[in-house]
């Protein structure tokens, strides 16, 4: 794998893999992985590190939306049902 195949590194969420690439081991976070990376990691985890995981990736999204005022649908519409 080429360096131009590699995601930007935005450091998300915090959620640290070591990989190696290109040769040379570094620690990237989950979000920064590659799909094969990602799924590899994920692999590794059992039930309860996978639902740690949904449950910190939901907290960055959410906190994320909430910085920036983003949401699914309109908020009138949500407070309907």
């Amino acid at each position: 794998m080429t360096f131009d195949n590699y995601p930007v590194v935005r450091e998300l969420d915090g959620i640290y893999i070591r990989v190696e690439r290109d040769g040379k081991w570094c620690n990237r976070c989950f979000t920064d992985l590659t799909d094969e990376e990602q799924q590899n990691f994920l692999g590794s985890l059992d039930t309860e590190g996978l639902q740690r995981m949904c449950l910190i990736l939901a907290g960055i999204l959410r906190k994320v939306c909430d910085q920036f005022g983003i949401a699914g649908r309109d908020s009138e519409s949500a407070n309907d049902e």
